[in-house]
């Protein structure tokens, strides 16, 4: 709870002296308490009279970005996101959204490419989307030099998701893109 990033179970098992195994299994466990799946169907009524329930707590366990960490449950996120947000408007711009999308479905990517992608500069965005540690640069394109851009684990985490392979997919948000892939293929050749 008090850590800033996700922490691995390989982390949590050296911190507690434990196998990675058991960690993990442990993990899975409070994972499946906090979402109300640990009391069996005979045991419910020893299981009430005990004050135990079956159902699921205000907080889930979550494995994102390479980690485990706490979460409030989205149907109290509105009442959390009260007291934590209070007075605080920290969203991002539509042209922070739409470099970041482009910089999450592409990566590694250099800014000439977002830009040429977009169709407008967008140093300042990227800055400001590198200041808030959701991308971060992830070497040089070895042909121009140009410094490479990716999403980072806090991005990851902020979007509640392991890995970039879990973003949805936006072919079928696309119409007529039938065939793109040999598009792409040709370009290539």
């Amino acid at each position: 709870m008090v850590l800033d990033q996700p922490a691995s179970a390989t982390d949590l098992a050296a911190g507690l002296n434990l196998t990675v195994a058991a960690v993990e299994e442990l993990l899975l466990e409070l994972q499946r308490e906090y979402d109300g799946y640990t009391v069996k169907a005979p045991d419910m009524e020893i299981a009430s009279n005990a004050g135990f329930t079956s159902s699921p707590r205000g907080f889930e366990l979550r494995n994102v970005a390479g980690g485990w960490r706490i979460y409030s449950r989205a149907e109290f996120a509105d009442v959390v996101g009260a007291f934590v947000l209070e007075g605080q408007t920290a969203r991002l711009t539509q042209a922070a959204l739409e470099t970041l999308a482009v910089i999450a479905y592409r990566q590694p990517v250099s800014r000439a490419r977002v830009s040429a992608i977009r169709g407008v500069n967008v140093d300042s965005v990227v800055r400001t989307l590198t200041q808030r540690g959701l991308i971060e640069d992830s070497g040089t394109d070895p042909e121009s030099g140009a410094v490479l851009y990716c999403t980072t684990s806090y991005f990851l985490e902020r979007m509640g998701i392991g890995s970039v392979a879990e973003l949805p997919q936006l072919s079928p948000h696309l119409p007529g893109l039938e065939g793109i892939e040999e598009f792409y293929d040709a370009g290539r050749m």
